[in-house]
């Protein structure tokens, strides 16, 4: 079984507050997802994010085949991070923490994935080539979405 992981940090210039706001709501998961992506989000979303909520999406992550995606958001620990881990969807294990860290001038974002493919040792062969970039293209435009939203960090 082998688990793979997808590290990322961006830093931003603003606030733990507003960075918070802005992260800690699943309604903005769709801004900064790819528009091919179809994200829609279908229950679970009009509260504050709080452990045990359980959030429904709607997601075509690849070959245009939607798939529903249910999270789980399992701690929260407010303006410093909160962990989704995915209850039923593409994977055979989705494990996301958040982290929002102040730095000078603005916060640090950071976020770690802990994932399984399905599909054993198939789902391992495709995954250099199509799991992979796919994960890398998303966080990039993530990247670009947040820099155009709140600007370009200068520390």
């Amino acid at each position: 079984m082998k688990i793979y992981r997808l590290h990322k940090k961006q830093n931003l210039p603003i606030t733990i507050d507003e960075a918070w706001e802005f992260l800690s709501s699943p309604k903005n998961l769709k801004t900064i997802t790819p528009d091919y992506m179809s994200f829609h989000i279908l229950s679970g979303a009009e509260k504050e994010m709080y452990p045990g909520q359980i959030i429904q999406y709607i997601v075509t992550p690849i070959l245009g085949i939607k798939t529903k995606w249910v999270t789980e958001i399992t701690h929260v620990v407010d303006k410093k991070y909160f962990v989704d881990e995915q209850r039923f969807g593409p994977y055979a294990l989705w494990h996301h923490k958040h982290f929002i860290n102040p730095i000078k001038g603005g916060v640090e974002m950071e976020d770690i994935i802990d994932y399984k493919v399905p599909m054993g040792i198939l789902g391992q062969l495709v995954h250099p080539f199509l799991v992979k970039p796919k994960l890398e293209e998303i966080f990039e435009y993530r990247q670009k979405k947040l820099i155009e939203l709140f600007g370009q960090y200068n520390g």
